[in-house]
């Protein structure tokens, strides 16, 4: 009986992506929605003290090969570059569907899993206060993530928020349209794009990029500004007024 509840309930979630985005994006083709991954942005806050050796060495060595068994397709880990304040640690989740992103929510049915992560679960002192967990949805232009080949590159996670829905939905249609192809002319280098259908400063988009290191990042922005098709559509009257704030943090992968 629960098994049939649980394919009940996962084969339902598979449409989630899809549905929490539909006031902000047209599908064109069911192929192109199917392909389009989820992404899961966890940031752990480390409490004053706490072993964030243990803390990685679950998130390398026991989380991740689970949630990869799970049908994860990329996991990786960031700290915040020159960070100040309180010790953080960045998960980025990739998932091919919001079906295989409940899946690897529970993870109790994995043996291995269990046998990995035995060490973290008996730990009793606390490592880190809570982990906050966003969750996105690609966009159609850029439906998946792109692994970076350089490891020791700088990493540039961006959030704008707008003041309402139809403001977001314009400037994600400024990326597919438009935008993204402008980053790789300028030099910086996507990871993903997402619509934030599950966390905090909604209505929001959010989207990581890359570069060799900060220097390459500031050059970047200002081959970026100059470059002649955002000077031509940062103009167009139904791009006018789609980002009411900016949030951003540089990291690099642990």
């Amino acid at each position: 009986m629960q098994r049939r509840k649980f394919i009940t309930t996962a084969a339902a979630a598979s449409a989630l992506p899809l549905s929490c985005a539909a006031s902000s994006q047209i599908i064109g083709k069911d192929a192109i929605a199917e392909e389009k991954e989820l992404y899961e942005f966890r940031t752990y806050e480390l409490k004053f003290g706490g072993d964030q050796k243990m803390l990685l060495a679950y998130l390398k060595n026991a989380l991740k090969p689970a949630m990869m068994r799970a049908g994860a397709n990329h996991f990786m880990l960031f700290e915040q570059v020159a960070a100040g304040g309180p010790k953080k640690i960045y998960a980025l989740i990739s998932y091919p569907s919001s079906a295989i992103y409940i899946k690897a929510q529970s993870l109790n049915g994995d043996a291995t899993y269990a046998t990995d992560a035995a060490a973290y679960n008996a730990e009793t002192k606390v490592i880190y206060n809570r982990f906050e967990s966003w969750l996105l949805n690609a966009f159609d232009g850029f439906p998946k993530l792109e692994v970076a080949k350089d490891t020791n590159a700088v990493f540039e996670l961006r959030t704008y928020e707008s003041i309402n829905e139809d403001a977001l939905r314009r400037k994600i249609k400024m990326f597919n349209d438009d935008e993204v192809p402008i980053f790789r002319d300028a030099g910086l280098i996507p990871v993903f794009f997402g619509e934030m259908i599950a966390g905090p400063y909604r209505p929001c988009l959010t989207y990581m990029i890359h570069t060799k290191n900060m220097a390459a990042s500031s050059e970047g922005w200002q081959n970026f500004l100059k470059h002649p098709d955002w000077n031509r559509i940062k103009v167009m009257p139904e791009y006018l007024n789609t980002v009411s704030n900016i949030r951003n943090v540089f990291l690099k992968l642990v």
